[in-house]
């Protein structure tokens, strides 16, 4: 009985002083976006300087509005700079809402997984914060404003969350980031997006080798990068029929795509891989001359596409081995082949550039319209 009355009493004293760790909503900014970029020093002998920008919704209670603050600072290191912002803020700027992080071209080729690591570190940051490389000035893209969009941040944010839907782009969050980062078995990717005016629009995948910027893919061949990286069951394509030898434009729509990559040995004992890709769609538009509902003329199409397709795939795959970048995990199912000891002693990362890579896509038509197969 007396124990309770302790305890109750050490409730009530709580409530009634208002807790020492008690924190008022109205004073908390809750940080949504972070950009990162290096500035470069004259002086030969000091480091780069860090430039970080943030940015955090304000409530207006009085005329029921949301507006985005927008706050930088340069230091040494991210958690320098987050201080000095926060002596610009009346809030106390707290980190559990962060959702994106956004990285210039400059600190992407210098390497990012210093800042990564600061980010996986903190408790109060989710592993599922997204992180996107800028072509160009992070922290200026993410201080501009866009005559159609209230927030920058969001805006970003939500595009991204479209385009990953649609296999246009992949998610890369801290968790993907640092789980390929210390994998020795692929590259880590990452969006890339860049200032167009008065849009923002995704440029494509960016492509490390470590932790470094290498190169990237278009954003024309993002979606023949997800055939190659794994499966999926949603995207479009729209394909120019003049490159196959055809009048016309085609729209593959409703994709589903099934991958599966084989490591074998040719006759010489060395190592080869094919990645066979297994594609079903539906013609959405097609303004060629052939008669879909023609079962020869279908099956020519099909075939057509498979080549053209293949012939994507090829170059991307060409593109990575000239980079050094095993961004398709091809390493993985070498390293799932083989003893782990034989895997240390093969020097994958010297081996990739020269294994012979090959694809096998196959391409079906499912339905065009209203007319199913």
């Amino acid at each position: 009985m007396i124990r309770r009355i302790v305890v109750a009493a050490a409730l009530l004293a709580c409530l009634l002083s208002g807790c020492s760790d008690q924190r008022i909503l109205e004073r908390l900014g809750f940080l949504h976006t972070a950009s990162y970029d290096l500035i470069p020093v004259e002086n030969k002998h000091m480091e780069d300087q860090l430039e970080v920008s943030v940015t955090y919704p304000v409530i207006d209670a009085q005329l029921r509005k949301v507006k985005y603050e927008v706050f930088s600072a340069t230091a040494q290191t991210s958690k320098e700079a987050k201080m000095k912002i926060s002596r610009k803020s009346e809030l106390s700027l707290v980190n559990g809402q962060l959702r994106s992080t956004l990285f210039g071209l400059s600190i992407a080729k210098k390497g990012l997984w210093e800042y990564i690591d600061t980010l996986v570190r903190d408790p109060s940051i989710s592993q599922r914060v997204k992180i996107t490389v800028v072509n160009g000035n992070a922290n200026e893209l993410l201080k501009k404003k866009y005559p159609s969009h209230q927030s920058t941040g969001q805006y970003i944010d939500r595009m991204l969350e479209k385009e990953v839907r649609s296999n246009n782009v992949p998610e890369i969050t801290i968790y993907e980031f640092a789980r390929d980062y210390f994998d020795d078995g692929i590259d880590v990717i990452v969006p890339i997006i860049k200032d167009q005016g008065v849009d923002i629009v995704v440029d494509g995948i960016a492509l490390f080798e470590g932790d470094q910027y290498k190169t990237k893919l278009d954003a024309e061949q993002a979606i023949y990068f997800a055939f190659l990286r794994d499966s999926f069951k949603q995207g479009d394509i729209s394909i120019d029929l003049s490159e196959v030898g055809l009048r016309g434009e085609y729209i593959f729509s409703t994709l589903s795509s099934k991958r599966e990559l084989n490591v074998k040995r040719d006759s010489s004992g060395a190592r080869e891989v094919e990645i066979a890709v297994d594609i079903r769609g539906s013609v959405l538009e097609y303004t060629g001359d052939l008669q879909l509902s023609d079962h020869e003329e279908k099956e020519r199409l099909e075939k057509l596409v498979s080549h053209y397709i293949s012939r994507k795939l090829n170059a991307i795959i060409k593109k990575m081995q000239k980079y050094k970048v095993d961004s398709i995990g091809v390493g993985k199912h070498v390293r799932n082949s083989m003893t782990y000891s034989d895997w240390i002693k093969l020097d994958w990362n010297r081996l990739y550039p020269q294994t012979k890579i090959q694809t096998n896509v196959h391409v079906t038509i499912k339905d065009y319209g209203k007319f199913e197969r």
